[in-house]
Protein backbone atom coordinates (compact mmCIF):
# COMPACT_ATOMS: atom_id res chain seq x y z
CA UNK A 1 0.00 0.00 0.00
CA UNK A 2 1.45 3.41 -0.99
CA UNK A 3 1.81 6.20 2.14
CA UNK A 4 0.79 9.57 0.53
CA UNK A 5 3.28 12.38 2.14
CA UNK A 6 2.40 15.75 2.20
CA UNK A 7 5.68 17.92 1.06
CA UNK A 8 5.97 21.41 3.11
CA UNK A 9 7.12 22.44 6.85
CA UNK A 10 5.83 20.86 9.51
CA UNK A 11 5.37 23.74 11.20
CA UNK A 12 2.77 25.09 8.69
CA UNK A 13 0.71 22.69 8.94
CA UNK A 14 0.67 22.50 12.69
CA UNK A 15 -0.26 26.40 12.48
CA UNK A 16 -2.65 25.70 9.87
CA UNK A 17 -4.61 22.94 11.94
CA UNK A 18 -5.12 25.06 15.09
CA UNK A 19 -5.94 28.10 13.05
CA UNK A 20 -8.97 25.66 11.79
CA UNK A 21 -9.62 24.54 15.35
CA UNK A 22 -9.99 27.70 16.26
CA UNK A 23 -12.36 29.06 13.28
CA UNK A 24 -14.39 25.40 14.53
CA UNK A 25 -15.13 26.67 18.27
CA UNK A 26 -15.65 30.62 17.71
CA UNK A 27 -18.20 29.22 14.57
CA UNK A 28 -19.93 27.20 16.72
CA UNK A 29 -19.65 29.37 19.99
CA UNK A 30 -21.45 32.00 17.03
CA UNK A 31 -24.17 29.47 16.61
CA UNK A 32 -24.75 28.89 20.40
CA UNK A 33 -25.33 32.11 21.06
CA UNK A 34 -27.41 32.89 18.01
CA UNK A 35 -29.79 29.57 19.33
CA UNK A 36 -29.76 30.98 22.78
CA UNK A 37 -31.26 34.36 21.54
CA UNK A 38 -33.57 32.94 19.68
CA UNK A 39 -34.84 30.92 22.46
CA UNK A 40 -34.60 33.89 24.90
CA UNK A 41 -38.31 34.86 25.61
CA UNK A 42 -39.53 38.26 24.53
CA UNK A 43 -38.87 41.04 27.17
CA UNK A 44 -39.73 44.30 27.15
CA UNK A 45 -39.46 47.30 30.01
CA UNK A 46 -43.11 49.04 30.36
CA UNK A 47 -43.48 52.70 30.24
CA UNK A 48 -44.67 53.49 33.82
CA UNK A 49 -47.23 56.49 33.58
CA UNK A 50 -48.93 58.03 36.31
CA UNK A 51 -52.47 59.58 34.80
CA UNK A 52 -54.83 60.99 37.24
CA UNK A 53 -58.56 61.35 36.41
CA UNK A 54 -59.55 64.40 36.76
CA UNK A 55 -63.36 64.12 37.25
CA UNK A 56 -62.34 62.01 40.77
CA UNK A 57 -59.20 63.42 41.45
CA UNK A 58 -57.78 59.97 41.12
CA UNK A 59 -54.28 58.61 40.30
CA UNK A 60 -54.55 55.90 37.72
CA UNK A 61 -50.46 54.92 37.33
CA UNK A 62 -50.24 52.07 34.49
CA UNK A 63 -47.43 50.07 32.50
CA UNK A 64 -47.84 49.87 29.01
CA UNK A 65 -46.05 46.58 27.57
CA UNK A 66 -45.49 47.78 23.81
CA UNK A 67 -44.70 45.30 20.73
CA UNK A 68 -42.05 44.66 18.97
CA UNK A 69 -42.97 46.94 15.68
CA UNK A 70 -42.89 43.95 13.11
CA UNK A 71 -45.55 42.24 15.08
CA UNK A 72 -48.13 44.49 16.17
CA UNK A 73 -51.82 44.00 15.42
CA UNK A 74 -53.23 47.22 16.92
CA UNK A 75 -55.26 45.29 19.61
CA UNK A 76 -54.81 45.99 22.90
CA UNK A 77 -55.47 44.59 26.55
CA UNK A 78 -55.99 45.52 29.13
CA UNK A 79 -55.04 43.99 32.44
CA UNK A 80 -56.48 43.67 36.32
CA UNK A 81 -54.35 42.98 38.76
CA UNK A 82 -55.17 40.56 41.61
CA UNK A 83 -55.75 42.17 45.45
CA UNK A 84 -52.74 42.85 47.08
CA UNK A 85 -53.06 44.44 49.85
CA UNK A 86 -52.82 48.08 48.61
CA UNK A 87 -49.29 47.92 47.74
CA UNK A 88 -47.75 49.26 44.91
CA UNK A 89 -46.54 47.30 41.95
CA UNK A 90 -49.26 45.21 41.98
CA UNK A 91 -49.51 45.87 38.50
CA UNK A 92 -46.78 44.34 37.14
CA UNK A 93 -46.80 41.56 39.02
CA UNK A 94 -47.94 39.69 35.44
CA UNK A 95 -44.89 40.26 33.33
CA UNK A 96 -45.29 36.77 32.02
CA UNK A 97 -48.28 37.42 30.54
CA UNK A 98 -47.74 41.04 29.24
CA UNK A 99 -44.59 39.71 28.03
CA UNK A 100 -45.94 37.47 26.08
CA UNK A 101 -48.82 38.79 24.91
CA UNK A 102 -46.66 41.84 23.50
CA UNK A 103 -44.39 39.06 21.57
CA UNK A 104 -47.66 38.46 19.42
CA UNK A 105 -48.55 41.93 18.51
CA UNK A 106 -50.52 43.42 21.33
CA UNK A 107 -50.47 46.10 23.43
CA UNK A 108 -51.05 45.29 27.01
CA UNK A 109 -51.83 47.98 29.75
CA UNK A 110 -51.75 47.17 33.26
CA UNK A 111 -53.40 49.73 35.44
CA UNK A 112 -52.85 49.87 39.61
CA UNK A 113 -55.86 49.85 40.67
CA UNK A 114 -54.82 49.86 45.07
CA UNK A 115 -52.98 52.87 46.45
CA UNK A 116 -51.54 53.00 49.99
CA UNK A 117 -54.06 55.86 51.14
CA UNK A 118 -56.83 53.64 49.80
CA UNK A 119 -59.14 51.47 52.76
CA UNK A 120 -57.95 48.07 52.55
CA UNK A 121 -60.36 45.32 51.13
CA UNK A 122 -63.07 44.39 53.37
CA UNK A 123 -62.38 40.42 54.62
CA UNK A 124 -65.74 40.11 56.62
CA UNK A 125 -69.75 40.15 55.46
CA UNK A 126 -70.51 39.47 52.31
CA UNK A 127 -68.17 39.98 49.73
CA UNK A 128 -70.57 40.53 46.82
CA UNK A 129 -71.67 43.32 48.63
CA UNK A 130 -68.57 44.39 50.94
CA UNK A 131 -66.56 44.32 47.71
CA UNK A 132 -68.75 45.88 45.29
CA UNK A 133 -67.73 49.66 45.57
CA UNK A 134 -63.72 48.59 45.20
CA UNK A 135 -65.20 46.42 41.78
CA UNK A 136 -67.36 49.99 40.60
CA UNK A 137 -63.69 51.92 41.16
CA UNK A 138 -62.03 49.19 39.45
CA UNK A 139 -64.93 49.89 36.79
CA UNK A 140 -64.28 53.83 36.30
CA UNK A 141 -60.29 52.91 36.41
CA UNK A 142 -60.64 51.05 33.42
CA UNK A 143 -63.00 53.26 31.85
CA UNK A 144 -60.77 56.26 32.33
CA UNK A 145 -58.03 54.35 30.82
CA UNK A 146 -59.78 53.45 27.47
CA UNK A 147 -60.51 57.22 27.25
CA UNK A 148 -57.22 58.15 28.08
CA UNK A 149 -55.64 55.35 25.62
CA UNK A 150 -57.94 56.98 22.42
CA UNK A 151 -56.31 60.21 22.94
CA UNK A 152 -52.75 59.28 23.04
CA UNK A 153 -53.23 55.58 20.74
CA UNK A 154 -55.37 56.61 18.08
CA UNK A 155 -53.60 53.15 16.30
CA UNK A 156 -54.72 50.92 18.37
CA UNK A 157 -58.20 48.75 17.42
CA UNK A 158 -61.00 50.16 19.57
CA UNK A 159 -63.72 47.70 18.24
CA UNK A 160 -61.75 44.67 19.69
CA UNK A 161 -60.79 45.60 22.77
CA UNK A 162 -59.99 42.79 25.69
CA UNK A 163 -59.91 42.60 29.38
CA UNK A 164 -58.37 40.07 31.99
CA UNK A 165 -58.17 40.32 35.36
CA UNK A 166 -56.63 37.68 38.04
CA UNK A 167 -58.52 37.36 41.31
CA UNK A 168 -60.33 40.63 42.92
CA UNK A 169 -59.40 42.13 39.42
CA UNK A 170 -61.07 39.05 37.80
CA UNK A 171 -64.76 40.23 39.61
CA UNK A 172 -64.07 43.95 38.48
CA UNK A 173 -63.78 43.26 34.92
CA UNK A 174 -67.12 40.60 35.25
CA UNK A 175 -68.62 43.80 36.70
CA UNK A 176 -67.44 45.87 33.91
CA UNK A 177 -68.70 43.11 31.04
CA UNK A 178 -72.24 43.06 32.58
CA UNK A 179 -72.08 46.92 32.97
CA UNK A 180 -70.40 48.06 29.59
CA UNK A 181 -71.04 44.90 27.20
CA UNK A 182 -70.71 47.03 24.37
CA UNK A 183 -67.31 48.49 24.80
CA UNK A 184 -65.04 45.09 24.89
CA UNK A 185 -65.09 42.50 22.32
CA UNK A 186 -63.47 39.85 24.78
CA UNK A 187 -63.16 39.37 28.71
CA UNK A 188 -61.44 36.51 30.67
CA UNK A 189 -61.18 36.14 34.35
CA UNK A 190 -58.55 34.15 35.75
CA UNK A 191 -59.93 32.56 38.78
CA UNK A 192 -62.78 35.48 39.94
CA UNK A 193 -64.84 34.18 42.87
CA UNK A 194 -67.01 37.11 44.05
CA UNK A 195 -68.73 38.74 41.38
CA UNK A 196 -71.21 36.87 38.93
CA UNK A 197 -70.15 36.19 35.83
CA UNK A 198 -72.94 37.83 33.47
CA UNK A 199 -74.86 35.57 31.89
CA UNK A 200 -74.53 37.01 28.38
CA UNK A 201 -73.39 36.06 24.62
CA UNK A 202 -71.81 39.34 23.96
CA UNK A 203 -69.16 40.43 25.12
CA UNK A 204 -67.01 36.56 24.95
CA UNK A 205 -66.34 35.88 27.97
CA UNK A 206 -63.74 32.56 29.39
CA UNK A 207 -62.50 31.79 32.80
CA UNK A 208 -59.53 29.47 33.78
CA UNK A 209 -60.38 28.25 37.09
CA UNK A 210 -57.59 27.08 39.90
CA UNK A 211 -57.37 24.05 41.29
CA UNK A 212 -57.73 25.07 44.88
CA UNK A 213 -60.01 27.96 45.55
CA UNK A 214 -63.75 27.28 44.50
CA UNK A 215 -65.65 30.35 43.30
CA UNK A 216 -68.96 31.12 45.36
CA UNK A 217 -72.10 30.32 44.78
CA UNK A 218 -74.10 31.50 41.63
CA UNK A 219 -70.54 32.61 40.41
CA UNK A 220 -70.32 30.67 37.69
CA UNK A 221 -73.01 29.69 35.36
CA UNK A 222 -74.14 26.03 34.61
CA UNK A 223 -73.40 23.59 31.78
CA UNK A 224 -76.32 24.58 29.82
CA UNK A 225 -75.86 28.15 30.00
CA UNK A 226 -72.04 27.81 29.10
CA UNK A 227 -73.40 25.76 26.01
CA UNK A 228 -76.31 28.39 24.96
CA UNK A 229 -74.30 31.49 25.62
CA UNK A 230 -70.73 30.47 24.59
CA UNK A 231 -69.21 31.08 27.75
CA UNK A 232 -65.76 28.96 28.14
CA UNK A 233 -65.01 27.96 31.83
CA UNK A 234 -61.22 26.03 31.63
CA UNK A 235 -60.51 23.71 35.18
CA UNK A 236 -56.75 23.88 35.26
CA UNK A 237 -55.57 21.25 37.29
CA UNK A 238 -52.02 21.94 37.67
CA UNK A 239 -51.98 25.73 38.78
CA UNK A 240 -53.50 27.19 42.69
CA UNK A 241 -55.12 30.19 42.71
CA UNK A 242 -51.80 32.23 43.83
CA UNK A 243 -49.87 30.48 40.93
CA UNK A 244 -51.90 32.69 38.77
CA UNK A 245 -48.72 35.26 38.46
CA UNK A 246 -45.51 35.54 37.91
CA UNK A 247 -44.80 33.71 41.25
CA UNK A 248 -45.83 30.70 38.96
CA UNK A 249 -43.79 28.04 37.18
CA UNK A 250 -42.78 28.05 33.64
CA UNK A 251 -45.10 25.48 32.93
CA UNK A 252 -47.85 26.87 34.80
CA UNK A 253 -47.20 30.25 33.26
CA UNK A 254 -46.59 28.63 29.49
CA UNK A 255 -50.09 26.49 29.98
CA UNK A 256 -51.61 29.86 30.85
CA UNK A 257 -50.27 31.63 28.20
CA UNK A 258 -51.42 29.40 25.60
CA UNK A 259 -54.99 28.96 26.75
CA UNK A 260 -55.72 32.91 26.48
CA UNK A 261 -53.52 33.42 23.13
CA UNK A 262 -56.09 30.87 21.92
CA UNK A 263 -59.03 32.58 23.07
CA UNK A 264 -57.88 36.14 21.86
CA UNK A 265 -57.22 34.64 18.19
CA UNK A 266 -60.00 32.76 17.90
Amino acid sequence: MRTAYLKGNPTHFATAGISILICLILLLAATGNSSAQQAKPFKTIPDTLNWIDQSRNRLVPVAIYKPDATVFNRKAVILNHGYGNNQWGSFKAYSFLADYLASKGYTVVSIQHELSTDELLPSTGKPQETRRPNWERGVQNIIFVINQLKKTRSDLDYKHLNLIGHSNGGDMVMLFAAEYPKLVDKVISLDNRRMPIPRIKKPAIYSLRSSDQPADEGVLPSSEEQQRLGIKIINLKNITHNEMDDYGKDFQKAEMNKLILGFLTN
